[in-house]
């Protein structure tokens, strides 16, 4: 039997089904590509290349949905719920989804490997590179979601598994058991390491490329690095190294803030800044297509899309720390590039409001948006009930004000009323939207330039350079902000966590990295806003719900034994 059919069967038999017909090229002997491994390499290729696509759609939803830069209208019955609610499940088809896509990309990549040799040139050499970087890439993204934090025992903490092609023997198939988080880590560097000697082509950000495979290991060994109490400096180090080598490509460039602004509407191809996206084209979507892919849930455009996830109010907050961003129409004013990214949905009589937050009778945090009256200088504002309450300025240029509502003092800001879906105004989020100007299209970011920037500030904050670092941070703060970075010396070992943290929340927002970060620098996610989800929980980098479980399906299906991660606490280990 054709070795690449077995390559099917094993994806079918690990990780659901497998339809053979969806890959035609598959259909190919062994002896076929080694007669022509250039031209039937591009096909081979591209089937690989098609998994990120079905992959990464549920890569973005359990890294950021289980964040705090976004806001869900209600509750829901979509799979998806669970990662914004912490109620994990091992039954969950999103989660099969992101398994079984990623572990067919490892498949088909590792067969590739497999079948072809090195050293036939350099463009072959090349496509082997590509398979490399993609193969090492799934395993860590694979890793991070279902293996705890790097810091956490990773030497006794279980990973994936590791099946690098079609065994063998595939009727009496028996593999190994999930590797632990350091040797799966390993796997990923050494691949991408790999993937790094090989590749010497830059096809553009819709391909692997020898920076793609240097900015992914800085990431990795970042992740490795440890927390900023007890940091890694072998892994930091390292860290940096990778990130100076993409810093120092002269392929790629920070966007003027200009150009940034309008970063989601640019195809990869176009963007500078840009180093490996999952590229998308309109083709595959065919009309209400869009309303499921990743923009779909976080806006509504020319009529395309559910819009319903907003930035949470703790993101705005972020956005408005260093000046009011006005979004409104008649008196735009953007101080924060990123906050360019939020669209929120104004009602188009343009009426004032006063907005604010307020803490009900449930002990939860609600919005609030009043009519407002002036008289003067007086303003006031009228709740439902036409109850009337004096408003005291706090900055009358940037319009905020405070309340007396209910007995307690609340800060909020004059601005035109937005529509509400239930009770949560309607913040927009379009960074994954717009592509091309087509709608909903989005290609997703894997890796760009503005994170490399802060992965090496962050490396060198962990080294004790915060001079270096200070730098690094203040190259992505002041894109963002005109005149918004910070004076020289404010960086140091006290405030090093919090700030390149904010700096990353705000630049990384909508790109499936916050619930990772806040977790594998030890410390806990709080969503104190507005929202249907529990606002006084604090999950605990120690808490078992940091991992997903593995898919029951996978667990079933599995050749050998599958161990399910922890069920409660009890079974994390820390070291």
């Amino acid at each position: 039997m054709k070795k690449s059919i077995l390559a099917l069967m094993l994806g079918a038999t690990l990780f659901g089904s497998c339809d053979i017909e969806r890959f035609p090229t598959y259909n190919m002997s062994d002896e076929q590509i080694k007669n022509d491994p250039a031209g039937n390499l591009d096909a081979l290729l591209n089937g690989m290349y098609a998994q990120l696509k079905s992959w990464s759609d549920p890569m973005h939803r359990c890294g950021e949905y289980a964040g705090d830069n976004m806001v869900i209208r209600g509750s829901s019955t979509d799979a998806f719920f669970e990662f914004i609610s912490y109620s994990r499940t091992p039954n969950n088809y999103r989660l099969q989804s992101f398994w079984d896509s990623g572990y067919k990309a490892i498949a088909q990549a590792s067969n590739i490997i497999q079948m072809v040799s090195e050293g036939q040139g350099a463009e072959v050499d090349n496509a082997l590179g590509e398979c490399y970087y993609v193969r090492g890439m799934m395993y860590f993204y694979l890793c991070r979601a279902y293996g705890r934090p790097y810091y956490q025992a990773p030497s006794k903490n279980l990973g994936v598994p590791l099946v690098n092609g079609t065994p063998d023997n595939i009727l009496d198939l028996q593999l190994s058991d999930r590797a632990t988080v350091e040797n799966t880590y390993k796997q990923a560097i050494d691949d991408l390491k790999k993937a790094e000697q090989l590749l010497s082509v830059n096809r553009g950000p819709a391909y692997a490329s020898k920076a793609a495979a240097q900015a992914m290991l800085s990431r990795v060994y970042l992740y490795m690095s440890g927390t900023y109490e007890n940091p890694n400096r072998e892994y930091a180090q390292l860290a940096k190294e990778y990130s100076d080598k993409v810093i120092g490509n002269s392929d790629y460039e920070l966007l003027p803030r200009e150009d940034f602004m309008i970063y989601n509407t640019l195809r990869p191809e176009d963007n500078k800044e840009s180093i490996f996206v999952v590229k998308r084209v309109a083709s595959e979507f065919s009309g209400w297509d869009h309303y499921y892919g990743i923009g779909g849930m976080y806006s509504n455009i020319g009529g395309m899309g559910w819009g319903e996830m907003y930035a949470s109010q703790k993101y705005i907050d972020l956005l408005n720390e260093t000046g009011r961003n006005d979004w409104r129409p008649a008196s735009k004013k953007i101080v924060d590039a990123r906050a360019n990214f939020i669209e929120p949905t104004y009602s188009e009589e343009n009426k004032e409001v006063f907005r604010f937050i307020y803490v009900g009778s449930d002990n939860n945090k609600h919005y609030a948006q009043f009519d407002t009256k002036h008289t003067g200088n007086k303003i006031t504002c009228v709740d439902k009930e036409g109850k009337s309450y004096d408003l005291t300025v706090v900055d009358a240029t940037a319009q905020y004000y405070t309340i007396n509502y209910g007995g307690k003092t609340y800060q909020g800001m004059l601005d035109n009323y937005i529509t509400v879906n239930r009770e949560y105004p309607q913040f927009y989020i379009v960074k994954c939207s717009r592509e091309g100007e087509d709608s909903q299209l989005h290609s997703p970011v894997i890796s760009r330039l503005g994170e490399i920037y802060l992965n090496r500030a962050e490396a060198l904050a962990k080294l004790g350079n915060y001079s270096e670092a200070e730098k690094d941070l203040n190259k992505i703060r002041g894109r963002a902000i005109v005149g918004g970075e910070y004076p020289t010396g404010t960086l140091n070992a006290n405030n090093a966590f919090t700030l390149i943290d904010k700096e990353r929340q705000l630049e990384l927002a909508y790109q499936a990295e916050r619930s990772y970060d806040v977790f594998r620098n030890g410390h806990a996610l709080t969503r104190d806003y507005p929202g249907p989800h529990n606002q006084h929980e604090v999950v605990k980098a120690s808490d078992f719900r940091v991992t997903y479980y593995i898919p029951q399906n996978a667990i079933n299906a599995y050749p050998g034994t599958l161990t399910q991660n922890p069920t409660d606490d009890s079974g994390v280990i820390m070291q």
